[in-house]
């Protein structure tokens, strides 16, 4: 690392941390990743990060944070250029496969949250994310029921569920392959499945 980014104001270290801690998170177990190495990816001392994070759940959180911005932020960005709420799901579904695949540490870390015990920030983050990630599904496809396009005996909530598991389910396949790559190609007759399922016959 250049002596530019050891010497970067707060919000750009923060920045750069919650980058860090993705990357490693992509190539370890997220639970065993300590602040030790998150400083020596970043070729600090841990008395320089903390100067940044009072503690190693303040890092989470901000990563948590990071993910559900950008990751709200792509989906819907893909939604709002689809011709329909049907392209629109499919957008999604697509921009949220790429979105995994472009940084593998998330779905490993979001999943290490959830299954704490405990409430920490990090993990009610992540609730958070699902719970507006649904809330924006089910809106869309009452939209479709709207449009003609979704069968209208459809129930909203239990196609965002299975919407929200067909991703979690290439995901969690691709990490225990350990090709992440895979995802792209499999979505594409995955989110077709979905699409008969959902789709008015007539």
């Amino acid at each position: 690392m250049d002596i530019q980014r050891k010497h970067l104001p707060a919000e750009e270290r923060r920045a750069v941390t919650v980058e860090a801690v993705i990357k490693l998170a992509a190539e370890q177990n997220p639970s065993e990743i300590t602040t030790a190495a998150i400083a020596s990816s970043m070729q600090l001392t841990q008395g320089a990060l903390f100067r940044h994070f009072p503690s190693k759940d303040a890092i989470w959180q901000a990563v948590m944070e990071w993910v559900a911005d950008h990751l709200l932020a792509r989906v819907e960005r893909a939604a709002r250029n689809a011709a329909s709420p049907l392209a629109a799901l499919e957008a999604m579904f697509m921009a949220h496969i790429a979105f995994v695949t472009e940084h593998p540490g998330v779905p490993r870390m979001m999943f290490g949250e959830l299954q704490r015990a405990e409430g920490t920030a990090a993990k009610q983050m992540v609730q958070t994310l699902i719970r507006r990630y649904g809330e924006r599904l089910r809106t869309l496809i009452e939209d479709g029921k709207a449009a003609g396009e979704l069968d209208p005996q459809l129930d909203p909530a239990a196609a965002a569920t299975l919407f929200i598991g067909s991703i979690q389910g290439l995901v969690m396949q691709a990490l225990l392959a350990g090709d992440t790559r895979r995802m792209r190609k499999e979505a594409v007759g995955a989110f077709a499945i979905y699409r008969r399922g959902i789709a008015r016959t007539a």
